[in-house]
């Protein structure tokens, strides 16, 4: 095992779209342990869009700063424990950021018994997993028989909560960036419809494959998309706001949707943010069904995987303008 680590340092703050330049791998002694410490190595990590969007200050966390390691929610082994909590050889999940390894506090980190590759546990069987879950059904209060649009539909959310509407008897439209992605939609995940955001028609197409309205729009991209979905409604449609990946990569953001709250008060329309962390008191209710799905073979999990820490920047350059399909993730190492 490695004395030293390596780990991604934010070397400048991005004016505009993020690039390579703005991260620097740096290579240094492995750090020491302090009493009442943990000292993880980190085997997996998760890319997420949101990642960028810390860049421009504080949200449901602080804001990143230059020389800062690049924070990521992770997938770690306990290799030295200062306190009774861990022993070395428990897999851990926590944030432990783009690096070997990592000293966290005890306290922010859940130890993870796990049947299923450890992979899943940041897809479909983690944070985005519940994401989908009680975004879609608890804020989106989706319905069989009810109109479900997803935007990022072809990302680490947007491919479970189609599947989870489609489970749920409702008819699912995707919105995606690409022809590709939308044949694989429609064919390999059962949507009903994709249309592709892209298209010179997007606003067109959308209300030709919603002919009823939209019931459910499980918002990931905000901006010209959310606009267009808006106009799309249906009377008493429920539009949950999940993300806003459209402008996270930008020093200048669009402003919102237009014609709110008039188009809200006009179709009694529900609008409505969330964080997976409301629901933390029913995290296991959410594991069970995701893992009842697994098991029964009705949901299908797609996993975006980069090899090696070093590919994290362009990991997450890539979800950010599009490239991935499924949940992108970088594998490290392997548990020892």
């Amino acid at each position: 095992m490695s004395a030293s680590n390596r780990r991604w340092r934010v070397a400048a703050m991005p004016s505009g779209q993020l690039e390579s330049s703005h991260f620097d791998l740096e290579t240094a002694d492995r750090p020491e342990v302090p009493d009442g410490k943990v000292m993880c190595r980190v085997l997996w990590i998760s890319i997420d869009a949101a990642q960028r969007a810390w860049f421009q200050g504080a949200t449901y966390r602080a804001a990143i700063q230059v020389g800062d390691t690049m924070p990521a929610f992770s997938i770690g082994q306990v290799i030295e424990s200062r306190c009774d909590d861990f022993a070395p050889g428990d897999i851990v999940t926590g944030h432990l950021g783009w690096q070997d390894y990592a000293v966290v506090d005890p306290h922010d980190l859940k130890r993870l018994v796990h049947k299923r590759p450890l992979s899943n546990h940041l897809s479909v069987l983690g944070i985005t997993g519940l994401t989908a879950y009680f975004g879609l059904l608890d804020v989106g209060q989706a319905k069989p028989g009810e109109t479900v649009v997803v935007s990022g539909a072809a990302g680490a959310t947007g491919t479970l909560v189609g599947q989870i509407a489609k489970l749920h008897g409702c008819r699912v439209v995707g919105i995606c960036g690409s022809p590709e992605k939308q044949k694989w939609l429609t064919s390999e995940l059962g949507f009903d419809a994709a249309v592709n955001y892209r298209d010179d028609a997007f606003r067109k197409a959308l209300k030709e494959a919603c002919p009823k309205g939209i019931d459910v729009y499980f918002d990931n991209v905000g901006g010209v998309t959310l606009d267009t979905a808006l106009g799309a409604m249906a009377y008493r449609g429920r539009v949950v706001c999940c993300g806003v990946v459209s402008q996270y990569d930008t020093s200048t953001p669009v402003r919102g949707a237009r014609g709110v709250p008039g188009v809200l008060i006009i179709k009694s329309i529900t609008m409505r943010g969330f964080l997976y962390t409301d629901y933390a008191e029913r995290f296991d209710e959410g594991l069970q069904a995701l893992q009842g799905w697994l098991d029964d073979g009705s949901l299908t999990v797609t996993e975006d995987i980069l090899e090696g820490l070093e590919k994290a920047p362009e990991g997450l350059i890539g979800v950010l303008n599009g490239s991935n399909v499924g949940k992108r993730m970088i594998h490290v190492a392997d548990p020892s």
